[in-house]
């Protein structure tokens, strides 16, 4: 399949995703969503993939929901969109091969949300993570976060919306390794050829089990986030957080041109 913001590579049972819409820093549209979940997809079923790799390169991850977009939303109307994005995050979630996510930069907010469905983690020295979704008065993902780094973690990156830079993120368990800017992909790529080595069903297998192993209710409580985000998305305190948001940017952009 061709996409317009992912960029697909298969070698040597290696999927390589990449979210490439470097110039708006890989955020996430209903277009972007829509081709995550489409390629997930399709890449689970194929029996030439043993492994995929999720990244958004080098420079970034993701900066997350596109708030352009959001800000167009009323919360009587988003049920379509906010089912997209958790149809995409449960394709990441639920794909049948193991999904190692390469961080090379920020990945925030929704962002962050896809790097928490991955099954490793690892990330460039520049990476850095938080949910940023409080400060927009939108309720953040949870599970599978507190599997990931306990409750206690995910309840202070819910409450405070901080954001970890990549040595707390390792410190916290939350990533597997950090490795030098500018080599993640080398790297990942080495440790997936590996993998992708290994019995493909044996994989398919293992991610399986462990999804039963730490809770039956999974599948269950995706589907609660699915509705309690779409009590919040589009509201008008959500809105006036996104249009504050913008300017705050908007000026910041200014104040550096002018400086330059």
């Amino acid at each position: 399949m061709e996409y317009e913001y992912l960029l697909v590579e298969i070698a040597e049972r290696v999927a390589t995703v990449t979210i490439h819409r470097p110039d708006k820093g890989n955020s996430l549209t209903p277009k972007v969503l829509e081709e995550i979940e489409a390629a997930f997809t399709d890449l689970s079923h194929r029996q030439d993939v043993n492994v995929v790799v999720f990244t958004g390169g080098e420079r970034y991850f993701s900066a997350g929901f596109d708030l352009g977009y959001i800000r167009t939303l009323e919360k009587l109307h988003n049920e379509a969109y906010t089912a997209l994005f958790h149809r995409a995050y449960r394709s990441v979630l639920f794909c049948s091969q193991p999904v190692i996510c390469a961080v090379g930069g920020p990945a925030i907010a929704g962002g962050f949300d896809l790097t928490m469905m991955c099954d490793i983690r690892y990330a460039s020295e520049r990476a850095k993570f938080g949910q940023r979704e409080i400060v927009l008065s939108l309720n953040p993902t949870m599970d599978p976060l507190w599997r990931i780094v306990g409750l206690s973690n995910a309840m202070e990156s819910a409450l405070t919306g901080r954001i970890w830079d990549a040595q707390e993120a390792l410190r916290i368990g939350y990533i597997s390794r950090i490795f030098p800017e500018g080599r993640l992909l080398e790297e990942v790529e080495k440790i997936a050829r590996e993998m992708a080595s290994y019995d493909r069903q044996c994989l398919a297998e293992t991610k399986q089990l462990t999804h039963m192993l730490v809770s039956a209710d999974l599948d269950k409580a995706m589907r609660l986030q699915e509705w309690l985000f779409r009590s919040y998305i589009g509201s008008e305190d959500n809105h006036q957080r996104i249009d504050a948001l913008q300017a705050k940017l908007a000026a910041m952009r200014k104040s550096k041109g002018e400086k330059g």
